[in-house]
């Protein structure tokens, strides 16, 4: 392998990322309409482009703090892209249904990514792994500073995200030029599936989300080693991840639940409709037994 990237390297590659989608026409939009509704809050804009991309989070009006609280994070990945209108489709259709909890909801994260389709920021940084203090992860420091005024009210937290095809074809590849080093392949699974916390699994929770999804579309099946992406099965559709450990987003509170959802947007039985119906499934699968 050649040597990790140097600036020159990092430059080279933002160089070679193109707007792809419209971050206003396709979630500003959508966030706009759901202001009749909700409180919609203003924490911040990314360098690169503040006036084109403002950070914006939707809340519960008239937050209650004797409530838990709901955290539902999407587009942490820009280029997962059920994951954003997972999020803004829960709000807009289902939040006002558990009236018991405050619901809080980042559905896009990482804009900037979300219009190039990338898993990495414009610096070439992953965010997902860079929740943590003094983040160089621009994305991920403004997440952490507005989520801290909720934080202790957290009871569980979905973060929504994809596993697809481009995962091996573009950019393990990518990660691996990088850092230098090669990545171990494993193969991408053929459905939904979710990544829990080692240290809080909550069993009964994910198996709820995922049976609440299976309704919508298929569960992926494990790899001939009882493996889903290199890590051990749990229960059907469900593997855990040390989540602070790797600085993951869904590390970032003390929630007792914690669930990754996984979808699979490149299956031939997939479609975007079922992607997104799937992130949607899973949030109230998941509320539904708290």
């Amino acid at each position: 392998m050649k040597s990790p990237w140097g600036p020159e390297e990092k430059a080279a590659w933002f160089k070679e990322q193109k707007i792809q989608r419209s971050y206003a026409d396709e979630v500003l939009t959508k966030i706009e309409v759901l202001k009749s509704s909700f409180e919609v809050v203003n924490y911040g804009a990314l360098s690169i482009n503040p006036s084109h991309y403002p950070l914006c989070y939707i809340k519960t009006p008239n937050f209650d703090a004797k409530k838990p609280t709901i955290l539902i994070t999407g587009g942490v990945h820009g280029y997962e892209t059920s994951g954003v209108h997972g999020a803004l489709a829960f709000m807009k259709d289902e939040a006002k249904k558990f009236p018991q909890f405050n619901i809080l909801c980042f559905p896009c994260i990482s804009p900037w990514a979300y219009e190039t389709i990338n898993r990495w920021n414009n610096l070439a940084i992953d965010p997902n792994r860079s929740f943590h203090g003094n983040s160089p992860a621009e994305e991920s420091a403004y997440f952490l500073r507005a989520l801290e005024p909720y934080k202790a009210n957290i009871l569980a937290h979905f973060d929504l995200h994809e596993t697809t095809d481009t995962d091996n074809t573009i950019f393990r590849p990518a990660k691996a030029s990088r850092d230098g080093k090669e990545d171990e392949f494993s193969e991408i699974p053929d459905g939904f599936y979710v990544v829990g916390d080692t240290v809080r699994p909550a069993p009964e929770f994910q198996k709820a989300i995922i049976d609440a999804v299976r309704k919508v579309t298929h569960i992926a099946p494990p790899d001939e080693k009882g493996n889903i992406i290199g890590v051990p099965l749990e229960q059907e559709g469900v593997i855990n991840y040390d989540k602070r450990k790797l600085h993951l987003c869904g590390g970032v509170t003390d929630a007792k639940y914690v669930t990754t959802t996984e979808v699979y947007p490149d299956s031939p039985k997939a479609t975007p409709e079922i992607c997104i119906k799937a992130q949607v499934a899973a949030v109230v699968g998941g509320v539904g037994i708290l």
